[in-house]
């Protein structure tokens, strides 16, 4: 048993089992992205209210049905239409009517 452990040993490379820079720049890059999460999330955290009571915040009013969500339609535009000038005026009056006959 005792060979097959020394025959074992003298096969493996040397840095079999050591870390290499490739995990040295791994660890250094996870230490970074842990370090700029937790000062991100710590300014958001900064950002929260202090409390969710109903009395700082204003009172919002839910509808009990979608067309409670909307005015009636036509009420503003009907009072919109009304006010607006006319786009085709009527006949007017104060004119001479023209002979028909041509003279």
């Amino acid at each position: 048993m005792n060979e097959i452990v020394v025959a074992a040993a003298e096969q493996l490379p040397e840095d079999v089992g050591k870390a290499g820079p490739l995990g040295l720049l791994l660890l250094v890059l996870l230490g970074i992205a842990v370090v700029l999460l937790v000062k991100s999330m710590s300014r958001h955290l900064k950002r929260i209210p202090r409390s969710f009571d109903p009395g700082d915040r204003p009172q919002v009013v839910v509808p009990d049905s979608p067309a409670e969500l909307v005015d009636p339609p036509g009420e503003g535009l009907l009072e919109q239409l009304r006010r607006a000038p006319r786009a085709i005026e009527p006949p007017r009056t104060d004119r001479r009517p023209e002979d028909p006959a041509g003279s």
